[in-house]
Order: structure tokens, then C-alpha cells, then sequence
């Protein structure tokens, strides 16, 4: 029997331009033996399929997706057959409204790598070689559909190879975008050879990059190190580290299969390991046990490594051990990723000895992301090259929202439909760049995505920046309290309801004024009642107690009237004025922060009293910690307030290693307990743990521990500190947004 002719058009949405796409459906077309068309449009793609079983087409693609490729949605129906057509084609791309995202920008794919050190191959060595399967997206994109005249590659022409290869539908590099070689390309400032030189000689170099200009040095060169972190001004906050591959990782590093496959993946983030074995220099990561590493992801990155291997023939060398680089992203000190070059030769200068530019246009700055994993599972510490801009799935569809983030690690998120956009870090608001940064990136995100926001989302806090932008904007403003975006955020991923939320961080304004950052919460749709809290501390000198720590030593000594150990415990620092303080309560305000605890702790236990970075004086206590242990008695719940100084009471006694295994494994316990008696009294079993305290891998998996009986939930798309913030202010105004218009609350499924 003879099958019917029969047209099948196919709707797919998702990650589906830029990655092959194209070629791959028509090569499945091909083999099928349809006809018919596929092109671009501001949804994704769509496709006419017709022949004998065209059905067989949807099967057959889903087998055989490109790597870089995430289907969304996909919808089929049949349509009267076209007659008179002989063959498959891709048609060019249609304007229509756009709902498709933008893909992120992605590492130089194995194909690739081939051709770059391959020396008959017209891409050997060429450093910004790519395909649709790799190389940037998110970077040099300026509008959507992602079409070669809408991205930075506009004004290069192609050559006549090149054409051919962009042209020719069975390529893998059909109508790739950046595609180019030596003659029709890009180029760099200076050569391969005069950049591996350089670091040879222990010099340092500010080279433009995918998403901007970074920093690299040779990692075990001393000196080099020193010099950077004088020039930049860096303090102690750790570099990155790059390795070829994991075995020249393995000697410094405990490194599992969870992490070996991040390093790995397309997206190749920093992920932060655990110190082992070998030692490299001090400067690296001062203090801390964890290396943050990342695997190249540029051509230009395995070009400088081939050269300091003495290029050797072939690839067999990228299974080899190699030199490790620092790399670290080139900017002043609180201001953005610097993308222009001349604002490169004014401002890193005065720090590295040669500026490398090239001259293809970087659209939008991207810094490395930084992963961890906890549990087998990767939480995001900053979430920005290789993820962004890819949406976050939402449990329904919402109205347009915009939300400006948190005032430091800020983020802004965009809501569209049933799908939310978490921008890339942008940095701390404390700065004009910075804020300047945000307002061009909003206005970037929005006309690519085409939203015009009806409503916008920002922290309560009346001084904050984003208040005041938010409330200046043609759209209705929402505050949203700080802790409750956190724990929204979780929620928002999830597709969660209801659950009691645990938020642990530095600093959020509560809803009297007042200096929150250990909250014990219930979440209802849009609403969060406060539950409970940390028993609240002085912080002497207000925000300096945050880089100050010896304040929240003092501080944690007078709240058990210790004073008589002041003097002897702080005879360096200025204590009888900060006596002064607490007593007359002046500059004293009261806060929960449970990240002033970690500070207290940290300086009654003599290992950080000043601090260079954010949360450095918690990260060098967790790094102490070999097996976290438990005061039975080191806590109190008392007047809706979980009390810790029982804790700081038996820590005066103990050797820095001990205290910090105490202050650990007491904290975590002290939480559970907490919890449960609370998920007891409400009951409900959905717990949501949040902020940036959760950051610390010795604490969280604890307290995972004593929560096994509980359904635990933590943030795996977007940070778990305050770069989050920004989804959860976005999900909230929208679902208020909603309530105030069709008077009902939409539910999770």
C-alpha cells in the first residue's frame, strides 16, 4: 500500500538559532527524503514538511539535536500539501513579533579545535575560529533574529570560503553567524607568539576577550602575582585559575565526577574545588582551601597554552599536563567588565605591561560564571557567561515585568510570558559605571526581547538607587523586602506555592527600618509572613562592622558581659570607643544578620579581624573546617529567636581549627532545630534555604544533613546569593501585579 502524501508544519521554541538548528532539520529532511522549508522567525523556527511520513521527522530530529540546542515547545499539525515542490530548503529568516530567547555564548567545540591546530586547514590558529555548535552569541548580539547583520560581525565580509561553508546546508558552519578565517576576519592587536613570550617573561597582560577584558599571568609565577594584586589593589580576594584539562588540575585539587562535568560543559564555568596535595602560590587564593577553576573556552585561551607547550603538532597535547594561567576579569576596582578598547588603554594601563586588543566588537560585557557543588548538585555563586540569557521556566504566564535586583552583586530579571530572563552579574551599585552598566543593559535585554514592562520590581529600601529608578519609570513600582525576594526566587524555579523559608545573609532591610539577615519566614503565593529571626546583635559603627570584624567580636563580648575581656582580646584595635557606643547605643543599630555571626566568630577565633572582599572573614573560618561539631547546648529558641551566644560563649575557649568546627556544626544544628519545630507548628514539609550564608558548602551540607526528613529546596538557577535577588522581586510584582488586575492568584501546578 502507498502512503499518502501528506504537509506537516512544526512550531519549535527554545535555545534553537544560533546552534545548527537549521542544518540539523535539514539534513533529518534529507534523509527522509521531504520537501519542504525551514527558516528562522521572532518565535524560533518553523517548519513545512512534506512527503510519504513526515511525522518520522519530529523522532528523528529529537535524536539528533545539536549540542548547543534546548526545544522549549514544540507544536505539530498537518497542512494541505504544497504541490509542484522537488526538494528541502532554508528559506531566509521572517520578521514577526519576537518570543524566542537569545542563546548564550558558548566554548570552542571539539571540531573546532581540530581545525585550529590542523595545518593544511584554513582556521590553523586562527583565534576566533567557531561554528554553530560553539564560539560567542550573547556577546555580539544586537537584535534578534540572530542573523549575521544583526551581531557585531556585521562589517565583516566574507571570503569566498567562507561563503561557501555559510551557504551550504549540510556545513557545520550554515549560516554561523561570527563565522570567519585569517583572510576575512577578526584579528588581534599582537601575535600568539608575542603573548606567550610576555608570559613567559612574567609579565601581565589585559587581553580582550569573549565577554571582555581579562587579566593573565602565569600561575606559579610569584612575583607576577604579587604585582597583579598590587596594581589592581586586589587584597586577598582569590584569582581564577585556568587549566588545559583536569589532570593538570589534579594535583592541587579534590575534584568528583559532578565537577569534572562542569568543567566540562559548553557553558565552562569557574567552579570552586577543594585544595588538595600540591600547594600553589599564597597569592592565588590567600587563606581559603577552595581554587576556583575553569577549562578554556576560546581559541585564543588553547592558542597561548599551545605556545608555552612549545606548539606541538597535533591535539594529543590537550590530554596533556600544562601550565596553569590566572585569569581574572580586567576591571578597576567596582566598576564593570571594560569592553572598549580605549577605555582599556586609560584605565589597565597603569596594571598590565601590554593591552591586547582585537577588533571585533564585544555588544554586551559577560564575566565568568562561578559554580559550586553541593550535594552532587551545582549552586550558582555568580551566574553570567554561558548561561545568560537563557530563561529560567516559570509555572505559568505572567504579565511583563521588570526587576532591578539588589544593591550589591545586582542582577536585573525580566519576565516574559511564562519564562524569566536573570541578566548577567552586573556588580555593586555603589558606583556611576555601575549603575550607568544597568540602565544599558536593561535597555539592551528589552528591545532585544522586545518587552516593554508594565510593572517593576525593586528593594524596599527607600535609598537604594534601583528605588528610586523603579519609582521614576512608566510602569506600576513594587517593593519587594529583600529576604522575601531571596526566598521568592526558590520558590519561582521550584514552581512552590507555599513552604517556610530560611534566608541567611549579610545585610536586608526588614520592615520596620531595621537590619535583617537571619529570618525565618512562611510563604503564601505573594505574601511572607515573618516568623522568627537571629537574636539580634549590636553592630558598632554600623556598615564598617561588615569589613571591620573586630566590632562584631566586641560586640558578641558586651552582649555577654564580658567586657573585662575586651582589653585583653583587642588591645590593637580602638575597643574602649566602641565600648562607648554600645553603652549609649550610639551608631549601634541592631541587626539578625546571620553573616555578622560568621563575622563575630571569625574574629573571636583570631582569624579574620579586617577584611579586603566580601564575606572573606566566612570563607577563611569555613576553611578551617575538616569535621564541623556540635555544643549541645549552644543554642536557645526563645520569643520567636534562635540565640547563638551560648555558642560564642564556649568559642572564647577554643584553637581557631576547633572553634570554627564548633561554630559550624553548632550553627547547622541550632537551624534544624529551629526548623523543625516551626515546619511542626505550621505544618508544612517544603523547606526553602536561601542568601548568601548558604554559599558556605561546610554549612549547607550540615544542615542538608539534619534536614533528610524535610523536602529541602536551594536555588540551581539563579545565585544563591544576592544575584538571585532579582528573579524573586520579579516573581513577586508580577503575581501582585495579577492579583490587583484579575482579583485571583494563579497556582503552581
Amino acid at each position: 500500500m502507498i502512503n499518502a502524501i501528506k504537509r506537516l508544519q512544526i512550531r519549535i521554541r527554545g535555545q534553537v538559532q544560533g546552534v545548527g538548528f537549521r542544518p540539523a532539520v535539514y539534513a533529518v529532511a534529507y534523509k527522509l527524503e521531504l520537501t519542504g522549508w525551514i527558516c528562522n522567525d521572532g518565535q524560533g523556527v518553523i517548519i513545512e514538511a512534506q512527503g510519504n511520513e513526515p511525522g518520522k521527522m519530529v523522532a528523528e530530529l529529537l535524536d539528533n539535536l545539536p549540542p548547543l540546542a534546548d526545544i522549549t515547545d514544540l507544536q505539530q499539525a498537518f497542512i494541505p500539501i504544497t504541490h509542484s515542490e522537488n526538494s528541502f530548503v532554508i528559506i531566509p529568516s521572517q520578521e514577526s513579533k519576537v518570543t524566542v530567547s537569545a542563546t548564550p555564548d558558548a566554548h570552542v567545540c571539539q571540531a573546532c579545535l581540530e581545525e585550529l591546530f590542523s595545518p593544511n586547514n584554513p582556521y590553523y590558529l586562527y583565534p576566533f575560529v567557531n561554528c554553530t555548535h560553539c564560539g560567542p552569541r550573547y556577546s555580539i548580539i544586537k537584535q534578534l533574529p540572530y542573523d549575521r547583520n544583526n551581531t557585531s560581525m556585521k562589517h565583516f565580509h566574507m571570503c569566498g570560503n567562507c561563503k561557501k561553508q555559510y551557504n551550504d546546508p549540510i556545513s557545520r558552519r550554515h549560516h554561523a553567524q561570527p563565522s570567519a578565517c585569517l583572510e576575512c576576519g577578526p584579528q588581534y592587536s599582537h601575535s600568539i607568539d608575542f603573548m606567550v613570550n610576555s608570559l613567559q617573561k612574567g609579565e601581565i597582560l589585559a587581553v580582550k576577550g569573549l565577554g571582555g577584558y581579562q587579566f593573565i599571568c602565569l600561575a606559579k609565577n610569584e612575583k607576577a602575582l604579587q604585582t597583579l594584586r598590587e596594581r589592581k589593589r586586589r587584597g586577598e580576594k582569590p584569582f581564577a585559575l585556568m587549566a588545559l584539562n583536569e589532570i593538570s588540575i589534579k594535583p592541587y585539587v579534590e575534584i568528583n565526577e559532578k565537577e569534572i562535568q562542569l568543567l566540562k560543559s559548553h557553558q565552562r564555568p569557574i567552579v570552586l574545588l577543594q585544595q588538595s596535595g600540591n600547594k600553589l602560590p599564597s597569592y592565588i587564593a590567600p587563606n581559603l582551601n577552595t581554587l576556583g577553576v575553569m577549562l578554556p573556552y576560546t581559541p585564543l585561551h588553547y592558542l597561548l597554552l599551545h605556545g608555552l607547550l612549545n606548539r606541538p603538532q597535533g591535539t594529543t597535547w590537550l590530554q596533556e599536563e600544562a601550565p596553569l594561567l590566572i585569569i581574572t576579569s580586567a576591571n578597576p576596582a567596582g566598576k564593570p567588565m571594560i569592553i572598549q578598547d580605549e577605555q582599556a588603554v586609560r584605565h589597565l594601563s597603569p596594571i598590565a605591561d601590554h593591552i591586547i586588543s582585537h577588533n571585533r566588537p564585544i555588544n554586551t560585557f559577560l564575566d565568568d560564571s562561578v559554580v559550586r557543588v553541593m550535594q552532587d548538585q551545582a549552586i550558582f555563586i555568580r551566574r553570567a557567561r554561558g548561561y545568560t540569557p537563557k530563561p529560567i521556566k516559570l509555572a505559568h504566564s505572567m504579565p511583563d515585568t521588570l526587576a532591578l535586583g539588589s544593591h550589591l552583586k545586582n542582577t536585573f530579571c525580566l519576565i516574559r510570558g511564562d519564562e524569566a530572563y536573570l541578566s548577567q552579574h552586573i556588580g555593586d551599585l555603589e558606583s556611576l559605571d555601575n549603575l550607568q552598566a544597568l540602565t544599558q543593559q536593561i535597555t539592551h535585554l528589552t528591545g532585544l526581547l522586545e518587552i516593554t514592562p508594565i510593572c517593576v520590581a525593586h528593594d524596599k529600601h527607600p535609598d537604594f538607587q534601583t528605588t528610586q529608578i523603579a519609582q521614576g519609570m512608566h510602569a506600576s513600582p513594587y517593593g519587594v523586602q529583600h529576604h522575601h525576594a531571596h526566598l521568592a526566587a526558590v520558590a519561582a524555579e521550584h514552581h512552590i506555592d507555599s513552604a517556610i523559608g530560611l534566608a541567611l545573609d549579610g545585610y536586608g532591610y526588614g520592615h520596620e527600618g531595621d537590619a535583617w539577615g537571619g529570618e525565618l519566614c512562611l510563604l503564601q503565593s505573594s505574601s511572607m509572613k515573618h516568623l522568627a529571626q537571629l537574636r539580634p546583635l549590636p553592630l558598632p559603627g554600623g556598615d564598617k562592622a561588615s569589613r571591620q570584624t573586630w566590632r562584631m567580636g566586641i560586640a558578641v563580648l558586651h552582649a555577654l558581659h564580658l567586657t573585662d575581656m575586651i582589653q585583653e582580646r583587642y588591645s590593637n584595635f580602638p575597643s574602649q570607643a566602641i565600648l562607648e557606643m554600645l553603652y549609649k547605643g550610639i551608631n549601634s543599630p541592631l541587626t539578625s544578620s546571620c553573616g555578622r555571626l560568621f563575622d563575630a566568630a571569625s574574629s573571636l577565633l583570631k582569624v579574620c579581624q579586617e577584611t579586603t572582599y566580601e564575606g572573606q572573614a566566612a570563607m577563611e573560618l569555613e576553611a578551617l573546617v575538616k569535621t564541623p561539631r556540635v555544643f549541645e547546648h549552644g543554642w536557645k529558641i526563645t520569643n520567636n529567636q534562635l540565640n547563638f551566644l551560648p555558642l560564642m560563649t564556649e568559642l572564647l575557649t577554643c584553637e581557631s581549627q576547633v572553634g570554627a568546627e564548633y561554630f559550624h556544626g553548632t550553627l547547622a544544628a541550632g537551624l534544624s532545630d529551629w526548623i523543625h519545630q516551626y515546619a511542626r507548628t505550621q505544618g508544612i514539609n517544603k523547606i526553602i534555604l536561601s542568601g548568601g550564608c548558604f554559599a558556605n558548602r561546610v554549612l549547607t551540607e550540615t544542615l542538608l544533613g539534619h534536614l533528610s526528613d524535610l523536602n529541602v529546596y536551594l536555588p540551581h538557577q539563579s545565585p544563591i546569593n544576592d544575584g538571585g535577588i532579582s528573579l524573586g522581586q520579579a516573581y513577586i510584582a508580577a503575581l501582585k501585579y495579577q492579583i490587583q488586575t484579575i482579583g485571583a492568584t494563579p497556582t503552581c501546578a
